[in-house]
């Protein structure tokens, strides 16, 4: 009741017009003098076929419609404002000297918002007019903070898509020059301490460029920049070569990876590259949050109608209250080994299997492991 008071106390009355309409000319007039003496902006119909030509020339935010009248009724006349477009969320108060049951349901039936028995007297009509035009100006509200919100969320993913084009390409440079320094120089010819923090720097050149990627191809999906390009896939094409890129990463940590396909081609129809992102993003994870000395498990396999990619470790797993958002949530982690992850790559890698037409999964144990896995169609 507070917010509502709240709200009409808030209203400008003379931003909101009216539209009455009665075949009785004294009516509309004392119709008239109430509405205008209380600020409200008025306009008038004397029939049915004027009230509809009125309604959508004038666009009123509310009308009061009388039920009887010789031309067309004013349930017929709601009837014709309801199937068009234009009027149908305008709110109407019948007009009526009836106040039967039945009247009432066809009333409401037809579009009412509500009814007001003649005759009436001025706080009544005051009163049941605010009601509906408070309604209004709460959708108004809506209207205006969901417009600001789209435009905030679009700003967003814009100045997001920006920092992650102009990012990426040095980021890619940087993660080159430090990937052969750590590839080409020992803890003997530069000492253990400095060579420690040159792999720590390389780690985390990788890190950065991984979630600069992610970030780029999730502005683009969600402001619809990101075509989703299908073709015919044998994923044993596609797999290994993954696997090879991420070999490296893991021998970092002793970490084995173990490849289990199948001897025959496992044609899909997806997009190679959004399929390369969700195993490549399932990789890291694993690797991130798998323990030293330990393996990784990827797999490939038919279900069905679909491909079933799994990706098994044996790190800290999840708990049981984290496993239903996991896809969603967004949070940041933790690895073994202290690397920091965003939770962006995650909400991608779902976003990206959707749009191939198949999903992500997740089973896990907390402190035995993890099995990530995504399925896409099968060619048919």
């Amino acid at each position: 009741m507070e917010t509502e008071e709240t709200l009409e106390s808030k209203i400008n009355r003379s931003e909101y017009k009216i539209l009455i309409v009665d075949d009785v000319v004294s009516n509309v007039l004392l119709l008239k003098i109430l509405l205008t003496n209380e600020k409200f902006q008025v306009c008038t119909a004397n029939n049915g076929n004027t009230a509809i030509e009125q309604a959508r020339k004038e666009r009123p935010d509310l009308i009061l419609l009388d039920v009887m009248m010789p031309d067309m009724s004013g349930f017929d006349v709601a009837v014709v404002l309801k199937k068009d477009p234009e009027t149908k969320d305008i709110p109407i108060i019948f007009l009526t000297a009836l106040n039967t049951p039945q009247d009432l349901v066809h009333g409401f039936k037809v579009g009412a918002s509500d009814f007001l028995t003649k005759p009436f007297n001025k706080e009544e009509l005051v009163m049941r007019v605010m009601q509906q035009i408070s309604l209004v100006a709460a959708k108004r509200i809506i209207e205006q903070q969901n417009n600001e919100l789209r435009t905030t969320l679009s700003n967003r993913d814009k100045m997001y898509s920006v920092i992650a084009h102009d990012l990426r390409s040095p980021m890619a440079s940087i993660r080159m020059v430090l990937n052969l320094v750590v590839a080409s120089t020992t803890p003997e010819q530069v000492g253990p301490e400095l060579f420690e923090l040159l792999d720590k720097a390389n780690k985390e050149s990788e890190e950065v460029h991984d979630l600069l990627d992610n970030l780029l191809k999730w502005t683009k999906s969600q402001t619809g920049r990101l075509n989703v390009v299908v073709q015919d896939l044998d994923l044993n094409d596609i797999i290994p070569g993954v696997v090879d890129v991420y070999e490296m990463i893991a021998a970092t940590k002793r970490i084995k990876l173990e490849l289990k396909m199948p001897s025959s081609p496992i044609m899909v129809v997806a997009d190679n590259d959004m399929v390369k992102t969700v195993l490549r993003n399932f990789l890291s994870n694993a690797i991130k949050f798998s323990p030293e000395d330990s393996s990784i498990e990827i797999a490939a396999n038919s279900e069905g109608d679909f491909a079933k990619v799994s990706v098994c470790d044996h790190g800290v797993g999840i708990a049981a209250d984290r496993i239903g958002s996991i896809f969603h949530k967004g949070e940041t982690t933790y690895g073994t080994g202290g690397e920091e992850g965003s939770g962006l790559g995650l909400q991608l890698c779902q976003d990206f299997a959707r749009k191939n037409g198949g999903d992500c999964y997740v089973e896990s144990v907390e402190g035995e492991g993890s099995t990530f896995s995504f399925t896409i169609p099968l060619k048919k």
